[in-house]
């Protein structure tokens, strides 16, 4: 009985297998917010308030979408990813400049919120688990902690990059660094597996905005010069090419 509980969750469960594949994508999608977002509130002029409204929206009906689908959805789950992202973007960058509260205030608000969200849903219904994500009481806390897992790595990025002064390749180096520790105590320790994912997706945030910053950044400010909206349209033909190559399972669907 116990067993076939197990097996009908899994089929319920609405997140991706987290495999190597996972995580290139989601770096992929943290470094399309970046430069996406940049794109609407920079090169569009927008500001950062007004590309926050927008995407809040976008972010939204995306979960909305996800929330009502009654299974696992590669394009949607990545959409609403990606939208989690942009919104993250505009919203850190409104908070630490529009705000004045700074990159370091910006971080430390934003860890608490992502603390605070992770406490709540631990107390609300007992695990914090991706694999839990099967009913929309777990999905909407799922979202609104990648939401500011999301914004919460884009403040560290620009803080890093920035105020430390690291710069972009600094940055990436560092990141990179970090979550390859993850990766090794995945591998050889016991850490618990759902505080090592959260670590991990929390770290591929701010690799993403400091390689999008990179790429779209002018030359003298240390990045590429790159058009954010090429970049952008670049980072979603290779999304979805491995979206489409590389087919993704919900998690515990077995082979």
């Amino acid at each position: 009985m116990v067993q076939n509980s197990a097996v009908v969750q899994n089929l319920r469960c609405k997140v991706p297998e987290v495999t190597l594949g996972f995580w290139i994508v989601k770096i992929a999608a943290t470094t399309l917010g970046e430069t996406g977002g940049d794109a609407v509130s920079m090169s569009l002029g927008l500001g950062y308030l007004i590309s926050t409204l927008i995407f809040a929206v976008i972010f939204l009906l995306a979960v909305s979408a996800q929330v009502k689908s009654g299974k696992f959805h590669p394009l949607l789950y990545w959409i609403t990813i990606i939208a989690t992202t942009t919104v993250g973007t505009t919203l850190a960058d409104f908070a630490d400049r529009s705000l004045g509260i700074g990159y370091a205030g910006g971080a430390i608000l934003l860890a608490v919120l992502l603390a605070g969200s992770l406490l709540v849903w631990k107390k609300s219904l007992g695990s914090v688990s991706f694999r839990s994500v099967g009913d929309s009481g777990t999905e909407v806390f799922y979202w609104i902690t990648i939401l500011f897992s999301q914004t919460l790595g884009t403040a560290l990025g620009d803080w890093t990059a920035d105020s430390a002064g690291l710069g972009y390749g600094g940055g990436a180096v560092l990141f990179s660094v970090l979550i390859a520790l993850v990766a090794g105590a995945y591998f050889r320790t016991a850490i618990s597996r759902t505080a090592l994912f959260w670590a991990a997706f929390i770290l591929t945030r701010p690799l993403g905005a400091v390689v999008g910053d990179f790429l779209d950044k002018p030359v003298s400010a240390g990045g590429l010069a790159l058009s954010r909206y090429g970049a952008s349209v670049a980072l979603v033909v290779f999304i979805l090419a491995w979206l489409l190559f590389f087919r993704q399972r919900a998690a515990g669907s077995g082979h």
